[in-house]
């Protein structure tokens, strides 16, 4: 069941492609700086948490590293997950008019949203490998690594995509539920804070979250220089959690995909 609906996902490749830019330059149309507030919005966040946390609390350096350089790994992750599920979960609702099509994929509307989040995670990614350079810290091996997280967390929000976007047709809460789940993974995964500052029983709980391992992947990959297979528990984890997230996503997607129409 999985296995088909990813195989659709490749087989349709260009059609998402193309529907996911018209998707990214739509969302922004008709606004002054049109485009510019995809890039704008996370950098100004950026910013922010870095005055407070440096400038105004004086975070010392984390692991030797510049308090910035050590944010940016893992917040630059984090804002392509939490925007891939947020925008995903409506992707159905937004796109209602196609549901109705019966040729149509609808199961590749949430990922076009995915791919549309990944156009500006792609800029952040080389924003932040600039950010590194300014810093004197020159591009290494394992930043090809950096792939795999991607790929990874692709699969982790296609399911949570599926299952939300599936479930907010017919329970219109799932909207604002997803909104105050993002909140609190934000908090809950230590994105600002280091994991070494949390009492060590609660760390099994941080540690299984899919989150986390992205999280700490993209600080591997740019500052720590470790590669995931060195981290077999924490991968094993991370996939046995996000299999089972497809294979509900696909569960669910499938059991309610002849209701969309008639609700919508």
């Amino acid at each position: 069941m999985v296995i088909g609906f990813i195989k659709d996902i490749v087989l349709q490749q260009r059609f998402i492609i193309e529907m996911s830019k018209k998707d990214f330059i739509a969302r922004y149309l008709g606004s002054f700086l049109g485009i510019l507030w995809a890039f704008i919005q996370p950098t100004v966040q950026i910013l922010i948490f870095w005055f407070v946390f440096q400038v105004g609390f004086k975070s010392a350096p984390v692991d030797n590293f510049p308090f910035i350089l050590w944010l940016i790994a893992a917040m630059i992750p984090w804002f392509f997950i939490s925007d891939s599920i947020t925008s995903a979960t409506t992707s159905i609702i937004d796109n209602s008019y196609l549901v109705k099509k019966v040729v149509f994929r609808v199961s590749i509307l949430p990922i076009t949203k995915i791919y549309s989040a990944l156009f500006i995670h792609f800029f952040f990614i080389v924003f932040m490998i600039t950010m590194f350079l300014i810093y004197g810290y020159n591009p290494t091996v394992y930043y090809l690594q950096i792939l795999y997280y991607i790929f990874a967390s692709i699969m982790l929000v296609l399911g949570v995509s599926w299952i939300t976007s599936s479930l907010v047709i017919f329970m219109k809460d799932i909207g604002q539920i997803v909104g105050v789940l993002v909140q609190f993974g934000f908090w809950l995964t230590p994105i600002f804070y280091s994991l070494d500052i949390v009492p060590e029983k609660y760390h099994f709980l941080i540690k299984i979250n899919p989150v986390y391992y992205i999280v700490e992947g993209y600080r591997d990959t740019f500052i720590y220089h470790k590669w995931f297979w060195e981290h077999p528990l924490l991968t094993l984890n991370f996939w046995m959690i996000t299999f089972t997230v497809l294979a509900l996503g696909t569960l669910i997607f499938k059991k309610l995909r002849p209701h969309f129409a008639d609700v919508l």
